[in-house]
């Protein structure tokens, strides 16, 4: 998901920048689109553990930048809200016309140039996740084709 989360097209069309920020906010929106295909096919008990990984990276990578135990913990809190809203804003994403998953995109991104590509972008990205098993992203399939 990380590399997923590097696509150098989201960024063109989504920031001039490549903040840490940026590519988090990117990467939750694939979290999130990950645990909404998964969630029901997968043990509860090992996605709690894969989602717990994940903040602690998180939490891991923010200290590295050299924010101390009060920023960290207030980032981390904002984050985790962030991954929770995504999730129950795409939670019907398949049931949304083109313009309506633009306004949820446009909730959480602020999109410079050309909704339709981040709405494909994650359409397909959707439909990849609904074709494809856990263990391809657990067993370090390096490149995701959709």
């Amino acid at each position: 998901m990380v590399n997923l989360s590097r696509n150098k097209t989201l960024f063109f069309y989504f920031t001039e920048n490549d903040t840490f920020s940026d590519r988090l906010l990117i990467f939750l929106l694939h979290l999130a689109f990950f645990f909404k295909h998964f969630k029901s096919k997968i043990d509860q008990k090992y996605l709690q553990n894969f989602y717990d990984y994940v903040f602690r990276q998180i939490e891991l990578d923010i200290r590295e930048i050299g924010y101390g135990d009060q920023t960290v913990n207030k980032k981390m809190k904002t984050y985790v809200n962030l991954l929770y809203s995504i999730i129950n804003k795409i939670d019907n994403w398949e049931t949304y016309n083109s313009e309506q998953k633009i306004k949820i995109l446009k909730v959480f991104l602020e999109i410079k140039d050309n909704d339709e590509k981040f709405v494909g972008y994650f359409e397909k990205y959707s439909n990849y996740l609904s074709k494809i098993t856990l263990n391809s992203f657990t067993k370090s399939v390096l490149e995701h084709k959709f």
